[in-house]
């Protein structure tokens, strides 16, 4: 085909991916179902576009993985995340390692495979997925310690998964001892963290102070330093993804000019990303091949979903608390537990072994292949009822509302908004009773589909929305004011309430 043809095609498959968003974001379905079924159809087997190399498909999925890592640090709130962190270190590391061993050892003895097999399936098993954590779980209104806890795992646990999947799957042929392989993964961390924390900062002091001449070259830079950390870590033989999460990490939550911006070129390009990556997925799995890794297939994602996720949940939890680094309560831990969304990154790690020529590895690609269309199915549409069973859920959350037309960067200013929920001690409350910080004041109410700006006087009611403009020193105080009112009323102050988490 020439090229007009190809970019047509293209351009038609991404039109019909958008369309699969809006209907998958309708009927509560995760869109990566449908990206993997669009590629399915597109594939050998039914529309007869031939993809069958695995070695190809891992290099485009590393590089899409890059971008989407690059996106969900750039976009991540560390305000929100910063208290989650060290849970969210343990459950990529310590968990990982939980989560191989409890995935090998049943697998091992139940489906009588051998070990180092087991052992590659437990690891490519191990990360929850950052696509499909970012893009369900942010629609959900979850406390930030918690939300902060999932977004910041499923950031750092592909680094150690990579890495293990690739020391597995070279063991197949030449097997390292144990201390070579804990060193071997120790210093590729150290390595992506350094270049990580170095690219960062320097990326966010250079931006600051190097004016561009047309503010669309800044998204454009922000993502080049942050491939220049993934690719620069490779070639010091570090892991570029723990590199590139952190530099978007640390780029997202400086001030930096056309902030905004910067962030939707980022989710744009993410969704791209997304959308190639599971297409391309899809074009390699083979319809014919899948009826027979079904039994299996079902049989690892139930253990993996019901036995080794809440392991490695409540065996990182003690961890947590014996370090004495905080504590999750036994609701928290079981809403972790199935909030433990599997996606693109463990098809693409299966495509490791596979370009390895490791037997059994297609095997092990058609398993994982049949485990994500299962369980994202099964656990994407329930996480809002298990949140609402579980009473973890926050609906009076102030979350961050991107506005392109302001300069909110330069003003050094932030916008929140705050929807009312039912029940909610706000509710009757008269505006100048909120009692806000001197910097921050609602600007706008939006009442049953309408908005009008408010006095003084100006009684909140139950499904309001209201838009907050504070300065950024007092955003904390007044997340926590918003909170106190919500939970105990105009006199939450005199009850002790401070509305912290």
């Amino acid at each position: 085909m020439t090229l007009d043809v190809w970019l047509l095609v293209g351009a038609a498959i991404v039109i019909a991916a958008i369309v699969s968003v809006r209907v998958a974001h309708r009927s509560g379905l995760p869109s990566l179902l449908l990206f993997l079924g669009l590629g399915l159809v597109l594939g050998d087997s039914v529309a007869g576009i031939p993809f069958s190399d695995p070695g190809i498909a891992k290099e485009i999925g590393f590089l899409a993985l890059a971008m989407i890592l690059a996106e969900g640090g750039l976009t991540t709130n560390w305000n929100h995340v910063r208290g989650s962190v060290p849970i969210a270190l343990i459950l990529a590391t310590f968990g990982v390692a939980v989560s191989i061993a409890a995935v090998a050892v049943p697998v091992h003895f139940l489906l009588g495979v051998d070990i180092t097999t087991a052992l590659i399936l437990g690891a490519v098993l191990a990360p929850t997925d950052a696509a499909a954590v970012f893009s369900v779980l942010r629609r959900l209104p979850l406390p930030p310690r918690l939300a902060g806890i999932l977004e910041a795992e499923s950031g750092f646990n592909d680094a150690p998964t990579v890495i293990a999947v690739v020391l597995l799957s070279s063991a197949a042929h030449t097997a390292p001892s144990v201390g070579t392989f804990l060193l071997e993964t120790t210093v590729e961390l150290l390595i992506g963290a350094a270049v990580g924390l170095a690219v960062g900062p320097a990326g966010a002091y250079a931006l600051r102070r190097i004016a561009l001449p047309a503010s669309g070259l800044y998204p454009i830079a922000v993502l080049a330093l942050t491939m220049v950390s993934y690719a620069g870590a490779v070639l010091l033989h570090g892991s570029g993804f723990l590199a590139i999460y952190l530099t978007a990490l640390i780029l997202g939550n400086s001030r930096l000019p056309h902030r905004a911006a910067t962030k939707g070129f980022a989710e744009g390009a993410a969704w791209l990303a997304q959308i190639g990556l599971f297409v391309m997925l899809g074009m390699l799995a083979s319809p014919r091949e899948m009826p027979a890794a079904i039994v299996p297939g079902l049989i690892t994602g139930t253990i993996l979903v019901l036995a080794a996720r809440p392991l490695t949940v409540m065996a990182s939890s003690l961890v947590t608390r014996m370090a004495r680094l905080g504590t999750v309560s036994l609701r928290e831990q079981a809403f972790l537990s199935w909030a433990g969304l599997r996606g693109a990154i463990p098809v693409v790690l299966a495509t490791i072994p596979w370009a390895a020529g490791v037997a059994g590895s297609k095997e092990i690609f058609n398993q994982v292949f049949v485990i994500v269309i299962v369980f994202t199915l099964l656990q994407g549409p329930t996480l809002p009822l298990v949140a609402r069973l579980l009473k973890v859920t926050a609906p009076g959350e102030a979350h961050d509302l991107e506005v392109e037309a302001a300069p909110l960067e330069e003003l050094n200013a932030d916008l929140l908004q705050v929807r009312v929920p039912p029940g909610s001690q706000l509710h009757g409350v008269e505006i100048f009773e909120l009692r806000l910080p001197a910097g921050a004041q609602v600007t706008l109410v939006v009442r049953d589909g309408k908005s009008f700006v408010p006095s003084r006087s100006t009684r909140i009611r139950s499904d309001d929305q209201l838009l907050v403009v504070t300065t950024v020193d007092c955003r904390n105080q007044v997340e926590h004011r918003l909170r106190a009112v919500s939970r105990r009323g105009k006199l939450a102050g005199w009850y002790g309430e401070r509305g912290l988490e």
